[in-house]
């Protein structure tokens, strides 16, 4: 019954409920197709929708505050890249062009992944790596590395709320403090972390010569059938456009 009720449990979670793989998959196509340097014919159609995967994922766990956040970064970083390029010249259309660039490139794949990560639990994970036949060898540093972040995230932030208590924040007078205090510890637990992750992990039966139970449910859904339509009609415009280019 314990079982039962943890599946069912993650099934009323917010948001957008995919399979790990079709996450991967998603995540792969957003940072592969948004990197390349082609921008003209099909793919001036295919980037701006792949740029809107992130913002309609994380808006979907009702984050309407991030989900803001990042579109108005991309449409900015995206209306001053055009500028640069039509407008500008010289010196301040190419320190603007790379600054834009970079931004309008990695932030749809960044944003995708911090949702792939909050999204999705270790034994998912674990769970999905082992359907497809992924060796424990590489499973157990990803699994590390997939809770890794996350930790971080939690620790610095532990370490800010403590800081502000002491009057040490952005804006004071205590400056050197402020990077000696924050920075120092968040780096000490990154070493402590990184340790215990991995003790977790072996912990929890992983590495062990029999095989692991898990709870979760996995398995692919109509929504995940949508999403790999969408990555496999992205992939195919992008390989058409390519075509079009020899």
């Amino acid at each position: 019954m314990n079982g039962v009720s943890f599946s069912a449990s993650i099934d009323k979670r917010k948001g957008i409920t995919l399979d790990p793989r079709t996450k991967l998959l998603l995540l792969l196509t957003v940072t592969t197709l948004m990197l390349s340097t082609s921008n003209e014919g099909l793919m001036t159609f295919v980037k701006p929708c792949l740029s809107l995967v992130p913002f309609l994922l994380i808006l979907s766990e009702r984050r309407v505050k991030t989900a803001g956040k990042y579109l108005l970064l991309y449409a900015v970083c995206f209306l001053l890249e055009r500028i640069a390029l039509t407008t500008l010249s010289g010196l301040l259309s190419f320190t603007v062009l790379a600054l834009t660039s970079i931004m309008t490139r990695f932030a749809p794949g960044i944003m995708t992944g911090a949702w792939l990560i909050s999204s999705t639990t270790v034994s998912e994970f674990i769970g999905a790596m082992e359907r497809m036949h992924i060796t424990e060898k590489i499973i157990i540093p990803l699994s590390v590395i997939f809770r890794f972040f996350p930790t971080i995230s939690e620790e610095y932030q532990a370490i800010r709320d403590a800081m502000k208590m002491r009057g040490i924040r952005f804006g004071g007078k205590n400056l050197l403090l402020m990077v000696e205090y924050r920075l120092v510890p968040l780096m000490v637990s990154v070493v402590k972390i990184g340790d215990e992750l991995s003790a977790a992990a072996l912990t929890r039966g992983m590495g062990a010569p029999i095989k692991r139970t898990n709870l979760c449910r996995i398995g692919f859904r109509f929504q995940d059938g949508v999403v790999l339509l969408f990555c496999s009609v992205c992939v195919g415009l992008f390989l058409c456009q390519q075509f079009m280019m020899l």
